[in-house]
């Protein structure tokens, strides 16, 4: 399996248009193109929260952008190991709650957190897949910010180690600045 790829690789989705989003820009989806929306892949929760409230973007395009980000970037990063879509265009279905990040995207850590609906390993084979019978607290006070979670991101076995090689996820997570390098720990994916 090869992991690394080059720049241009990266820099251009599926059909050969340019994926915004691995270059700091969000983008919408028109009838199978990809147009871009701003800058919003550069900008901090705070602030795509503040433009969800004042209606300049909304949680689905916000949710769109992240989707493309992880489709453009993740096969030479190996940082998120499950995507929800369906759940997370359920939730913004559903309504969000009033929260302060209301309809940011999110990427839960594989490590803790319980979600009926998002299986984790704990980076481990050992204790890959489990389904939960309850969310756990503190993924409930997660989504109660308003928050739009996607999937989950990758962590060492046990969270333990220096680097982010758990054999569960099929091979070492890469560093997005430099892929020869490491991103650390306990937080890989993230």
């Amino acid at each position: 399996k090869q992991i690394a790829r080059s720049e241009t690789d990266m820099s251009h989705d599926a059909h050969g248009e340019e994926a915004g989003a691995c270059c700091g820009q969000a983008a919408r989806n028109h009838g199978g193109k990809m147009q871009m929306i701003g800058d919003l892949g550069a900008k901090d929760a705070t602030d795509l929260a503040e433009r969800v409230a004042r209606r300049e973007v909304s949680p689905t395009e916000l949710l769109d952008a992240a989707l493309a980000a992880v489709e453009a970037r993740n096969p030479a990063l190996n940082a998120v190991v499950q995507m929800q879509e369906g759940v997370a265009r359920k939730a913004i279905a559903d309504g969000l709650p009033q929260g302060p990040f209301r309809g940011v995207p999110f990427l839960l850590k594989d490590l803790g957190c319980e979600a009926v609906d998002f299986p984790g390993h704990n980076g481990s084979r050992l204790l890959a897949g489990p389904r939960y019978r309850r969310d756990s607290a503190i993924y409930e006070r997660i989504r109660a910010t308003g928050v739009v979670t996607f999937g989950r991101t990758t962590s060492p076995e046990g969270g333990i180690g220096a680097a982010t090689e758990a054999a569960v996820y099929g091979g070492p997570t890469r560093n997005p600045w430099n892929l020869d390098h490491t991103p650390g720990g306990s937080s890989g994916g993230a």
